[in-house]
C-alpha cells in the first residue's frame, strides 16, 4: 500500500457550501468532507436520534452512520474516521490495476464498521 497522508486528500464537500445546512440525519451539518478518490464525511448537531451523527460513504461500496451524544467525541471520531476512510481508498482497485483483488477492500470495509459501529 502506498504511503500516503489520507488527510491531506480531504476537502469540503462542495466548496463548504453545505455547512449550516440541514444534513441526512436532519441535523445541522457542522463539518462535510470529500475525498477525491471517490469518498465523503459529515458531521451533524442535533439531529432527530441524537445530538450529533456521522455518516460517512465510499461511493459504489458502503454508507454508514453513527451517533453521539457528545461534540468531543463525535469530532474526535470524525478525524479517525477520515484516516481510516483514505486508507480503505487506497485498496480500492482502479480499472487498469485488474491484479488487486477487491476483497482487500470489502475486508477493509467489515472492519470499519466493526471499529466504528
Amino acid at each position: 500500500m502506498p504511503t500516503t497522508n489520507h488527510t491531506d486528500q480531504w476537502l469540503p464537500h462542495e466548496g463548504g457550501q453545505t455547512i449550516g445546512q440541514s444534513g441526512s440525519e436532519h441535523g445541522i451539518i457542522l463539518q462535510d468532507d470529500e475525498h477525491g478518490g471517490g469518498a465523503r464525511i459529515t458531521l451533524e448537531r442535533d439531529c432527530k436520534i441524537a445530538p450529533f451523527a456521522i455518516t460517512c460513504g465510499i461511493y459504489g461500496y458502503m454508507v454508514h452512520t453513527r451517533f453521539f451524544g457528545l461534540e468531543d467525541e463525535a469530532q474526535s471520531a470524525f478525524r479517525e474516521m477520515k484516516i481510516d476512510l483514505g486508507r480503505i481508498i487506497d485498496l480500492i482497485p482502479n480499472k487498469e490495476d485488474a491484479e488487486r483483488p477487491e476483497e482487500a477492500v470489502h475486508r477493509a470495509i467489515h472492519e470499519f464498521i466493526e471499529r466504528f459501529p
